[in-house]
């Protein structure tokens, strides 16, 4: 019997290092179509939050100028970027190659997860998983798409606007570049998680709805928070972090309330008699 667990244990390591390996093959898969089009990339999309042409700069300046006339963001015609490190760009493009592969191989690792556990649940179990699984890599590009259109603009423009002096003349370092476009967009990508997060809590009884509303004030300060910590110190960049934040925690209580009727009800039909 021991022999028995023991070779099954090993059977279900060695399946989990097949959906490991197939995992990371699928990023560096993603890293290497990033990276053979890392020019356009980075001109287009890697670049593209500093330009006046950006959809979202557009879609406001529209409104503002239907309700007062003027631009609400002009960025400058040029973005100056330095490199003070010899292998500088060479980092910055192998971290977006990575990143992008990462994001690009994120539905097929949830996937892979998916026909890792698939197995091992009930058909009841499996058919609420399937939801949730696609629910993990859905939330997880709404939220990347959410940094990179709503907050990375915004974020860009007080750097830009922010003056002390007219003596000082930007020149911007690409590295710090990177890392605030790094930190919004996956950042945001991850944070977008929180209902598949609440889900499981409610699940294995640590989380009810009851407590998610009683401490919705505490929430609503954590959430700032992390918002903050998300985007650089400027209040408008972190409002618009804060927003769909706190959509998703009213998500989240929605979520675990029909979570917990739903266990409620599982529970009362494995008491009732046949």
């Amino acid at each position: 019997m021991s022999e028995e667990k023991d070779m099954s244990l090993m059977g279900h390591i060695g399946e989990l290092r097949g959906h490991l390996i197939r995992s990371i093959i699928a990023v560096v898969l993603g890293a290497f179509l990033v990276g053979f089009n890392i020019e356009w990339i980075i001109d287009t999309i890697f670049f593209g939050p500093v330009r006046n042409d950006f959809p979202t700069i557009r879609f406001i300046n529209y409104l503002s100028q239907q309700i007062a006339g003027t631009n609400a963001i002009e960025l400058p015609a040029d973005f100056p970027v330095r490199v003070q490190k010899l292998y500088q760009q060479f980092n910055v493009m192998m971290s977006v190659s990575v990143v992008g592969g990462l994001v690009l191989a994120f539905p097929y690792i949830v996937w892979e997860l998916w026909r890792f556990i698939a197995p091992g649940l009930h058909p009841s179990e499996r058919k609420n998983s399937t939801f949730l699984i696609n629910g993990v890599w859905i939330l997880f590009l709404t939220g990347v798409m959410c940094g990179y259109f709503l907050i990375l603009p915004f974020a860009i423009n007080f750097g830009v606007v922010f003056k002390i002096s007219d003596i000082i003349e930007p020149l911007y370092d690409l590295s710090d570049y990177a890392a605030l476009f790094f930190q919004i967009v996956v950042g945001m990508g991850i944070v977008f998680l929180f209902p598949i997060i609440v889900y499981f809590l409610t699940r294995i009884g640590i989380l009810t709805p009851q407590f998610l509303k009683t401490y919705r004030k505490h929430a609503i300060i954590l959430i700032m928070v992390i918002a903050a910590v998300i985007t650089p110190a400027d209040v408008l960049s972190m409002t618009m972090a804060a927003i769909p934040l706190l959509a998703l925690y009213e998500i989240s209580i929605a979520l675990s309330l029909r979570t917990y009727k739903k266990m409620l009800k599982e529970n009362l039909d494995a008491k009732s008699p046949d």
